[in-house]
């Protein structure tokens, strides 16, 4: 009978998938937390009628995921683990390599949700954001000395934005918005464009990000919506020139080649 169940085919991965499904559901509805053991092996064999096998795909499922971790050995078993922000971003990113995302694909996105993410913000930065963020500006508001603080300005630009969305009481938003301030650091054209040797005008973007603070003390809403919409639109012009000037520039060393 275990030997039919397990037998490898569509139904049979369906199964895995809905076990792992319904050991999720038991960590939610048990509330176990990082460290909490799963049931041991052969009793969630018992509990979901199913084939050794079976069982142990779904383990190895949710531990792909990042969702549970195994140890082998006297006191092995399944245990819950900590899925970090970061690891979680990196499955996301792996999915998405490869799809041609674009500089325009994130700033459609950006300039709708960094709004959203800063509004739900405001009444919830404390004193030690607002000095952060004070202290993020410094690493950029003058010209950089050599590419090392080049590139460590453009990152700490991006650090400003995801300081904030930190403050959301919205975590699904926040994640969404950090998680695309994240592919503007990996995206292969983003990185190309930092390390450009040209200077950069950062000067209306820090005037911006000096008026999103000041809105953001003053609790004001509408105007914190307002001020970040427009630094996003004129971040998605900024970078998208920058990518023109790069492409030129390649056309142009291209054809210095052939000569």
């Amino acid at each position: 009978m275990t030997e039919q169940r397990d037998k490898p085919d569509m139904a049979r991965r369906k199964r895995t998938d809905e076990i792992a499904d319904a050991i999720k559901e038991n960590i939610i509805e048990q509330n176990l937390g990082p460290g909490d053991r799963l049931p041991q092996e052969k009793d969630l064999i018992n509990q979901f009628s199913a084939g050794k096998s079976t069982v142990r795909e779904a383990l190895k499922s949710l531990e792909v995921q990042g969702l549970i971790r195994t140890r082998t050995g006297p006191g092995g078993g399944a245990f819950i683990e900590t899925m970090s922000e970061s690891r979680a971003m990196s499955l996301l990113s792996n999915y998405l390599f490869g799809k041609n995302v674009s500089i325009a694909d994130i700033y459609t996105l950006r300039k709708a949700l960094e709004p959203l993410v800063a509004s739900s913000a405001v009444g919830r930065v404390d004193e030690a954001g607002f000095v952060r963020l004070h202290e993020l500006i410094a690493v950029y508001d003058h010209e950089p000395a050599d590419d090392d603080e080049r590139w460590r300005q453009r990152m700490a630009e991006l650090d400003f934005h995801s300081l904030v969305a930190s403050y959301s009481d919205n975590s699904l938003l926040a994640f969404v918005c950090r998680f695309l301030q994240r592919l503007l650091k990996e995206l292969a054209i983003c990185k190309d464009i930092y390390l450009l040797s040209r200077p950069v005008e950062r000067r209306q973007g820090i005037e911006w990000q000096q008026q999103l603070i000041t809105a953001l003390r003053a609790k004001d809403g509408p105007l914190v919506y307002r001020i970040t919409l427009e630094h996003m639109q004129h971040a998605e012009q900024a970078m998208l020139a920058l990518q023109a000037t790069l492409a030129s520039q390649f056309l142009h060393d291209n054809q210095e080649s052939r000569r």
